[in-house]
């Protein structure tokens, strides 16, 4: 590429970069704006009554969980994330928290598999309403996003499973909210559970 032509190229990006900004945030809104409300208080009420959380996913869907479960520990909850080498054996009275865009992701239907043998119960966060994972689960948490492997969808125009991470991390938080707002807690005896190892 040429001096002039990647100029040209670099004088776009900060409109595009604005567009494409403008962009997430109609879809995020549109989406989020979308879930059922009441499935989001019922995983808080779940969350609320078990004894100890699992959560498990994988890539940024795990990620997402992974802050999640951060959240959770600053409310004092016993929170385990799938996979770590700490993570315990899940049991009766316990709650996973799985999540999967497509529903079918077979790491994460294997855990809620598990998990259920084991006795505990299941919720989970998908775009999938008739997916495996979703028909595991006594909990089920709807995003009506696009799936990451549906490239044409109107749904979105972002890459991939972008638009459910990003929904559900907003998910992920109003839950953690709404668990927090029902304490009598105030933010600086969360932050007293905050790792101080950093």
């Amino acid at each position: 590429m040429d001096a002039v032509a990647e100029k040209h190229v670099l004088s776009q990006t900060p409109a595009q970069a604005a567009l494409n900004l403008s962009l997430i945030q109609g879809e995020i809104v549109s989406t989020t704006n979308a879930i059922d409300v009441g499935q989001l208080a019922v995983l808080a009420e779940r969350i609320r009554r078990a004894e100890r959380v699992f959560l498990a996913g994988a890539g940024r869907s795990g990620l997402v969980l992974r802050m999640a479960a951060m959240r959770l520990m600053h409310l004092g909850l016993t929170v385990h994330v799938a996979g770590d080498t700490t993570t315990p054996a899940i049991a009766a009275g316990d709650l996973l928290v799985v999540a999967s865009g497509s529903g079918t992701t077979s790491g994460v239907v294997k855990a809620a598999e598990t998990a259920i043998a084991a006795g505990a119960n299941v919720a989970a966060v998908t775009t999938n309403p008739g997916s495996p994972l979703a028909g595991l689960a006594d909990a089920l948490v709807i995003i009506p996003a696009a799936q990451k492997t549906d490239h044409g969808s109107s749904l979105s125009r972002q890459y991939s499973g972008s638009l459910f991470e990003q929904s559900l991390f907003l998910a992920t938080e109003a839950v953690f909210q709404t668990l927090w707002e029902n304490t009598d807690e105030p933010a600086e005896q969360l932050w007293l559970r905050h790792a101080n190892l950093e």
